[in-house]
């Protein structure tokens, strides 16, 4: 069989970064989700990135979508992001919009995409999601909501209710987390969503926009 045969995104130039990352995937000494008042910048060479089986369902439904507009919290050192403008040059253009918090984590992203020929697809915004995210300038095909967890309410839930009044109906919202006021907000049906949690990487969310809610309309 040849060589990623298997894999939905076949660019070799993308998928050699993305071994390359998953290989050097490390996990701290401590937890930082037993502590709530962790700081981002502690752990700043860890990259806390999607598994790369989410990585090819975020590639595959991106194409699906022919989307062109991929909005990412958070970046971290870019493994989602390299799915999401991979998918986007595949479909002909477009722009990944990122958010990551840690400097270092920036730098490390944007060496991570220009290696991989995909630093023209992506706009990395330095800060706090909730800032960097308040300006889409336009509609969105797609969201991941990952990053930082916390006390309610969580990070998640802030940026979806930032997120969820570009996303265009039949748009999807990745979340890896299942914070529970996410969820809460996702689930109830005044919000436009459909969603389903699949097995991978201990659970993730998967969400559909099907309808405008009253906050978009």
């Amino acid at each position: 069989m040849p060589e990623n045969a298997h894999r939905p995104l076949r660019d070799t130039a993308v998928t050699a970064v993305i071994d390359r990352l998953a290989s050097a995937r490390q996990s701290p000494p401590d937890d930082p989700r037993a502590r709530l008042e962790r700081d981002p910048h502690e752990y700043s060479e860890y990259g806390f990135s999607i598994s790369p089986e989410q990585g090819d369902l975020i590639y595959v439904l991106c194409r699906g979508l022919r989307a062109t507009r991929i909005v990412e919290c958070a970046t971290s050192v870019g493994m989602s992001t390299l799915y999401a403008a991979a998918a986007v040059r595949d479909n002909g253009g477009g722009t990944v919009i990122g958010s990551e918090i840690v400097p270092a984590k920036v730098a490390t992203a944007e060496r991570n995409l220009a290696t991989a020929g995909l630093s023209a697809y992506v706009d990395i915004r330095e800060g706090d999601a909730r800032t960097t995210l308040r300006d889409l300038g336009g509609p969105v095909d797609f969201a991941l909501i990952d990053g930082w967890l916390g006390t309610e309410p969580s990070l998640a839930r802030q940026v979806i209710e930032l997120v969820a009044p570009r996303l265009r109906v039949g748009g999807y919202v990745m979340n890896d987390n299942a914070e529970p006021d996410f969820l809460d907000y996702i689930r109830d049906p005044a919000n436009g969503f459909l969603s389903v949690t699949l097995p991978l990487h201990g659970g993730t969310e998967l969400c559909v926009k099907v309808t405008a809610s009253p906050k978009s309309s």
